[in-house]
């Protein structure tokens, strides 16, 4: 007699990709697609540093920019050992049979369809930050992933810090008391898509028309594929790219649904040159009992901060590259006492926990929901900035208006 346990685990050695059946011993292969900084330096870097513990492999990549491209099938075989696929098209490297789970890390405007693609081809994987940029391209990708089978992580690293799971167990518990406001700002001196910008590309080490991917067709222009990032066909700016990461941590800490209201205020004050994403905005979210506020301007590097507020303290969370969130009573109505604590909740790396998902079919630290969420909350802070209007996340209709 077959026992649920017995039956969960075989039957996660045979699902992992259409056209291979996987004992739990077999090696799994991995394809990049998204050869950039982003895709190398963070995410095919975590995979094979966890490469022997995981017993993955990664045999293909694939980007438009031929260099990129070369890069990451380089970095492939000094780190490894092995060479990997180099190809241009992505739906190639879908179609590879013997692929087992992919990692996308492509501009945000093809973060959705790709993500799509790669579930119905039979892929899990592992997708950059935000999903979406738009209602119609999220809730499709969304509706696809759940109808199926796939393991797929969302790109927000952040929470699955142990200073975060830390920080969630704790505040769910009720240890910030009535959490009430929530706020980030995030400045800096030059927009970060400036030095995206700064690097040369000619159009035949290019594939033009993918990159446009479903944008209308245009010339050739170096600084759009270059400068990806300040250019609001392909990035809406800091209130999307940036604040994705705290919001996924708001939700992930006070396990809250995307937000009801939001309003936006935001323009190019410092920095009024070819980029058309706003240098400074400023962004109000309304969830059911509280409020958050994320700000970013570009021209100056102080007063960043990020901290939760609540009735009996100030969780400040500023510090997110791996440090013990700090806690203290001052100004509470209920004040915590001195030399309170958060005890840290140990987790996997974000990479090896969806690496290990891979095996155990389990879902990981950042499922597709909490794409869902996140990609609500920035579109609809995006939508309240070029309207001009208070825009309205319709939860049962999952679509968002004015009003």
């Amino acid at each position: 007699m077959t026992n649920r346990r017995s039956f969960v685990t075989a039957s996660a050695f045979t699902a992992l990709s259409a056209g291979r059946v996987l004992g739990a011993n077999d090696r799994i292969q991995v394809g990049l697609i998204g050869c950039g900084q982003r895709g190398i330096k963070a995410l095919l870097t975590d995979a094979l540093k966890f490469r022997e513990e995981a017993n993955i492999e990664c045999t293909a990549v694939c980007d438009i920019w031929r260099q990129h491209k070369e890069e990451a099938a380089g970095y492939v075989k000094k780190t490894a050992g092995n060479e990997a696929r180099q190809m241009t098209a992505y739906r190639e490297l879908l179609a590879q049979k013997e692929i087992d789970a992919v990692l996308i890390a492509t501009p945000d405007h093809q973060h959705a369809t790709m993500l799509t693609d790669a579930v119905r081809a039979g892929k899990d994987a592992y997708c950059e930050k935000p999903l979406a940029m738009d209602m119609r391209d999220l809730n499709l990708c969304v509706d696809t992933v759940k109808k199926s089978d796939r393991v797929v992580q969302m790109g927000t690293q952040v929470r699955s810090l142990p200073s975060s799971m830390g920080a969630k167990k704790w505040v769910q518990a009720g240890g910030l008391g009535k959490v009430i406001k929530i706020e980030q700002v995030r400045n800096g001196i030059h927009p970060y898509w400036h030095r995206y910008g700064e690097r040369t590309l000619v159009e035949g080490d290019t594939d033009w028309k993918a990159f446009l991917f479903n944008r209308k067709a245009r010339p050739f222009e170096a600084n759009l594929q270059t400068g990806w990032f300040g250019h609001r066909d392909f990035s809406r700016g800091a209130h999307s790219n940036l604040m994705v990461h705290f919001i996924d941590l708001v939700h992930h800490v006070t396990g809250s649904n995307p937000p009801k209201r939001v309003v936006t205020l935001g323009g190019t004050f410092r920095w009024k040159d070819q980029y058309t994403a706003p240098d400074s905005v400023e962004t109000i979210l309304e969830y059911d009992d509280f409020l958050v506020r994320y700000s970013t301007a570009f021209g100056t590097g102080a007063g960043n901060y990020l901290k939760f507020f609540g009735s009996k303290g100030t969780l400040d969370a500023s510090n997110w590259s791996g440090r013990p969130f700090e806690v203290s009573g001052k100004g509470a109505e209920e004040p915590l006492p001195e030399g309170t604590t958060i005890p840290e909740v140990q987790s996997d790396h974000h990479m090896l926990n969806w690496l290990k998902c891979l095996r155990t079919r389990q879902q990981p630290n950042a499922p597709i929901e909490s794409g869902y969420a996140h990609s609500v909350a920035v579109i609809m802070s995006d939508e309240a900035l070029v309207r001009g209007r208070r825009m309205v996340h319709d939860a049962q209709k999952r679509a968002i208006r004015e009003g």
